[in-house]
């Protein structure tokens, strides 16, 4: 008999080893009649002012013949072997019509792989590099300012989730979140993503993941293109019947995914031209905060600060303004990072963080970003690109305040609160390099209201964090797309049949996991149309 038991607690000190002890005294039973156990969960309860632990979730397994125990205990449950897990609804297809996916990020890759593994003879297209070329290209923006318009953060292989953390969370409840890992397992990534509660990879894991990707959907026969810009789309009768790529050669294709990712902004005015409805979305905007790692620890962890167990501590925090009717968040924190420059286009200014699997670095950072609601992108006279305008009016603006060789302009955090300029030199990760500047002219002024208020509210909840260490640096405008690729529930485009839009870039998913789910959504729903 399988049961699984949720929040076992252990403290520092006590580790894995003691968990079948821990599992026997829950159940009333022997040590010695536990059988198996196996860890389906591990979270870190770090709450300031007592001592962290370790939080687990296990499955046991006992003879039979101990009995059900006692159902007053809600910790303990019945649980049939790999229930958790489900497999995407492949099919055996037998068809010579190839199904064309565009582009290569965590959406792309995934529906590719379903498709390649139902047996179609699957074309994957991808307008930036693979991951060496690209990796060199970013480097050379980051040291010398070089920008490649095909080639940098946002295009290439991987998509942007390659310069990222690589984190694993989602708030999105799918059966199919414990598949996705598993693939990622296979991959390369390490064990322990199954396992943990924010799981994460990290940028110099998912270099090497996304290769082995790319090398799997080929041993299944897929064709992977690369500089392969899908600059047309051909519609006939309202239907897809195929794709141009750079400007010439034409693919014929009566299926296609379009997981372009959020910063394809021609391919957003293309798709609008032929007809392919878009709607514009919210989002959100604002900056990124970096502060030194080690007094994210102390802040955090208080006097256990320093234990081995112990991983580079993390922050969450919100709060709502609502005299404003704003909310102010962190976003996509990474611990042990650095904040990187990931411009999409030339003369633009756009932040993001990014962190290896040891998240070893001496700074910690975040967004911390505002909702943007479609009425603040162009007032009454809303066109469904209006938040592209929106975004690129500021990455422009940031661009300026730095200085131009895309150096991103930067604020003390107390300085910014003040109203004051930022005189003497800011320890910051940022590559290029920071230009101090007077942040209130980075963002709207609702948004620079709201953050003012918002970051001193975060010091409250998390005593420390305003300090004269912290710097601000803009702008951060990618944190979702501001265009949605309306889709009906059959996943097809609601205006040109066969088009079948996922990802961040179809304005559904946000982040690797999401993506990938959405990608894997998108496969299901177009063998489906050819079964």
């Amino acid at each position: 008999m399988r049961l699984r038991i949720n929040d076992i607690p252990m403290t520092l000190g006590a580790g894995a080893k003691n968990l079948r002890e821990a599992a026997a005294e829950i159940l009333g039973v022997s040590p010695e009649s536990i059988l198996s156990v196996d860890v389906l969960r591990k979270s870190l309860d770090a709450r300031r002012n007592r001592p962290p632990f370790f939080v687990y979730a296990v499955v046991v397994t006992v003879p039979d013949s101990i009995g059900i125990p006692d159902s007053r205990d809600r910790r303990i449950s019945l649980e049939a072997d790999q229930a958790f897990l489900r497999t995407p609804q492949m099919r055996p297809i037998r068809t010579r019509k190839r199904p064309v996916v565009v582009g290569s990020g965590p959406a792309g890759l995934f529906a590719a792989l379903v498709l390649a593994r139902s047996g179609l003879p699957v074309l994957l297209v991808e307008r930036g590099k693979a991951v060496v070329e690209r990796i060199r290209d970013v480097q050379a923006f980051w040291e010398k300012g070089e920008f490649h318009p095909e080639s940098h953060v946002h295009f290439g292989e991987g998509g942007a989730g390659t310069f990222s953390d690589g984190k694993l969370t989602s708030r999105v409840k799918n059966p199919l979140t414990a598949w996705v890992k598993k693939i990622l397992v296979e991959m390369g990534a390490p064990r322990n993503i199954l396992i943990d509660a924010k799981p994460h990879i990290g940028t110099d894991r998912l270099r090497r993941i996304v290769v082995r990707m790319r090398q799997e959907l080929q041993d299944l026969g897929c064709e992977i293109r690369f500089a392969a810009n899908m600059t047309d789309v051909i519609v006939q009768r309202g239907a897809v019947d195929g794709i141009v790529i750079n400007g010439r050669e034409e693919v014929r294709a009566e299926q296609l995914i379009l997981a372009i990712g959020q910063s394809a902004d021609d391919s957003y005015r293309m798709l609008h031209d032929r007809g392919v409805q878009l709607a514009p979305k919210p989002f959100a905007a604002g900056l990124r905060i970096e502060h030194p790692q080690a007094l994210i620890d102390e802040i955090q962890y208080g006097p256990w600060v320093g234990s081995a167990e112990l991983p580079p501590a993390e922050y969450a925090l919100a709060v709502r303004i609502p005299d404003l009717d704003r909310a102010v968040y962190t976003f996509c924190m990474c611990p042990g990072g650095q904040v990187i420059g990931c411009s999409a286009r030339e003369k633009g200014v756009v932040t993001n963080g990014m962190s290896c699997s040891r998240r070893d670095g001496p700074f910690a950072n975040s967004a911390v970003v505002v909702n943007i609601r479609t009425e603040d992108f162009a007032g009454t006279s809303l066109h469904p690109l209006s938040g592209l305008q929106f975004r690129r009016r500021w990455e422009a603006g940031a661009y300026a305040l730095g200085g131009g060789r895309y150096f991103a302009p930067a604020q003390r955090l107390v300085d910014f609160l003040e109203g004051r300029p930022t005189r003497e030199g800011m320890e910051t990760s940022f590559l290029p390099g920071v230009v101090p500047a007077p942040l209130h002219r980075a963002l709207p002024g609702f948004a620079v209201e709201a953050l003012k208020r918002g970051l001193a509210a975060f010091n409250e909840k998390m005593p420390g964090f305003l300090t004269g260490e912290a710097v601000l640096i803009g702008v951060e405008t990618r944190t979702s797309s501001p265009v949605r690729i309306v889709r009906g529930t059959d996943g097809q485009s609601v205006s040109v049949r066969g088009i079948f839009p996922c990802g961040e870039g179809a304005g559904y998913a946000g982040g690797i996991v999401s993506s990938a789910l959405d990608g894997i959504r998108a496969a299901e729903l177009l063998l489906e149309s050819l079964a």
